[in-house]
């Protein structure tokens, strides 16, 4: 973070020193730039894969973006045609550099689409460094060395995971079944109605938590005031989504084939049938296990193929008459 203020600071003051000096413009694309610091060593080439920090801001100062501030370098390889690809040529490891693009060629002809804070006459403005130049070779090893490494801390953090929600479990004296993937639940209020099938729409109200009892979402107007939860516009009712058609996370899917239409129950889910080692917003950091109270409020039931039933047999006759049936899958 220090070294991203610093690195503000010296381009704030950069550009304030240059700004009455005219930007240049590329050959081909006419891109309008100003080399703020310029190495030496070998230029950027075609084919070349490069990772670079990127700000994105108005003339005004206002940041609209900062990769420094995600933590999230951009790469690209340079190709021969793009919007950047005549930028690039012009750099080294460790350049930087300022574009600027007129906001009124960017919404010419679609100016309902200009934002307030981008009016005419204005400015876009990018600066850019490089921080690194690979071959393609060089960048492929060093994502697939990254891969790996991710997916050996994800093994063991899900590993941790498991014993985290058994203590969890423990310390909540709570009597749940497990099922083969994972999944954790509890019924607390039975359903007298019978169960969803794959292909049902369901109505579901729920209350999210995580294992340190913050709740993150919930359908429920009074569980959401309770937690101080702010979702603007939210409206408050069962949520309503057809059951296998992966709209919600694996644990749900499963889960609520379980449960009679009316019951309640509290499911606990491991990351990796939840968001596994992606954020989900800022209250869910990579591999959460999520605690939901459920309810299935209702059931819009489908057609669906009969079940398999015993062959019957006739009396009138010594033949054994075996009836067409379609066999689906146990769920």
């Amino acid at each position: 973070m220090k070294k991203y203020l610093l690195f503000i600071l010296v381009l704030a003051f950069a550009i304030k020193a240059n700004a009455q000096d005219d930007f240049q413009r590329t050959a081909s694309q006419g891109t309008q730039y100003k080399l703020l610091t310029h190495n030496t060593g070998d230029r950027i080439k075609v084919g070349d894969v490069v990772t670079f920090n990127v700000i994105q801001k108005t003339d005004k100062d206002s940041i609209l973006y900062s990769s420094y501030q995600t933590g999230k370098p951009q790469q690209a390889q340079v190709q021969t045609t793009g919007d950047l690809m005549d930028i690039f040529p012009l750099m080294t490891v460790k350049d930087s550099i300022l574009i600027r693009v007129p906001t009124d060629s960017i919404f010419k002809n679609q100016e309902t689409r200009r934002p307030p804070f981008l009016p005419k006459g204005s400015n876009l403005l990018f600066i850019m460094k490089v921080e690194k130049v690979q071959s393609l070779a060089e960048a492929m090893a060093d994502r697939d060395k990254a891969m790996a490494a991710a997916k050996e801390e994800g093994v063991k953090k899900q590993a941790a995971e498991s014993g985290v929600i058994d203590k969890y479990v423990a310390d909540n004296k709570l009597a749940v079944k497990t099922t083969p993937s994972g999944l954790k639940y509890k019924i607390t209020k039975p359903g007298l109605k019978s169960k969803p099938l794959a292909g049902d729409t369901v109505f579901v109200n729920y209350v999210g938590r995580r294992l340190d009892g913050k709740v993150f979402d919930s359908s429920i107007e009074t569980a959401a005031k309770e937690a101080n939860l702010q979702q603007p516009g939210r409206v408050f009712e069962p949520i309503k989504f057809a059951l296998g058609a992966q709209g919600v996370i694996a644990g749900w899917e499963e889960g609520l084939l379980l449960l009679n239409e009316g019951s309640k129950a509290t499911f606990i889910i491991p990351s990796k049938l939840a968001y596994g080692d992606r954020q989900s917003g800022p209250d869910l950091p990579p591999f959460s296990t999520l605690v939901f109270d459920i309810e299935l409020v209702k059931v819009i039931r489908v057609k669906h193929a009969a079940t398999a039933k015993s062959p019957a047999t006739t009396t009138h006759k010594k033949t054994v008459t075996k009836k067409s049936v379609t066999t689906k899958k146990k769920q």
